[in-house]
C-alpha cells in the first residue's frame, strides 16, 4: 500500500509571488504588495495585485484576479492563492472570502491555498456567508 502524495502548491504559490512586486507611484498610493492568482474551473489562470492609498481606498490583491477573470466572462474558481511580497501566503480576508462567495455559488468549493502542501475549501473558511446559495 502507498501513501497518497500530498499536494504541491508550490508552483501556484511562486507564480503569484512572481507579480508581488512592489510599487510606490506617490507618497501616497502603494501597490503589488501582496498578489493573488486565480485558477478557473477551465484551468486559466488570473493574477491580480493589491492597490493602497493614504486616503484608505483601495482593493485587495483577490479583487483584481477577480476582475480579470470577469473580464473573460469566467466565474467559476478552482484554487485561489494570495501572497506578500515576503512570500507569505496569506488567506483571504472575510470580504474577499465573501465576494467569491456570491459571484457564483459553485465558488464554494473552491479550493483556497494556505500554504505548499494545504488547501482548505472556501465554504470552511466562510461558514456563515451574507448569501446563502441553498
Amino acid at each position: 500500500m502507498t501513501a497518497a502524495a500530498l499536494p504541491d502548491y508550490s508552483a501556484l504559490i511562486a507564480e503569484a509571488h512572481a507579480w508581488a512586486r512592489p510599487i510606490k507611484p506617490t507618497r501616497k498610493c502603494e501597490a503589488a504588495t501582496v498578489a493573488a492568482v486565480i485558477v478557473t474551473a477551465s484551468g486559466k489562470h488570473y493574477s491580480g495585485v493589491s492597490v493602497e492609498f493614504a486616503c484608505g481606498m483601495g482593493f485587495c490583491a483577490e479583487h483584481s484576479a477577480v476582475a480579470a477573470m470577469l473580464k473573460e466572462h469566467e466565474t467559476v474558481i478552482a484554487h485561489v492563492v494570495a501572497v506578500h511580497k515576503s512570500g507569505k501566503v496569506f488567506p483571504p480576508c472575510g470580504r474577499c472570502r465573501e465576494m467569491m462567495w456570491q459571484l457564483d455559488h459553485k465558488n464554494r468549493d473552491a479550493l483556497v491555498i494556505l500554504g505548499p502542501a494545504l488547501a482548505k475549501p472556501l465554504y470552511q473558511l466562510l461558514p456563515n456567508p451574507a448569501y446563502d446559495w441553498s
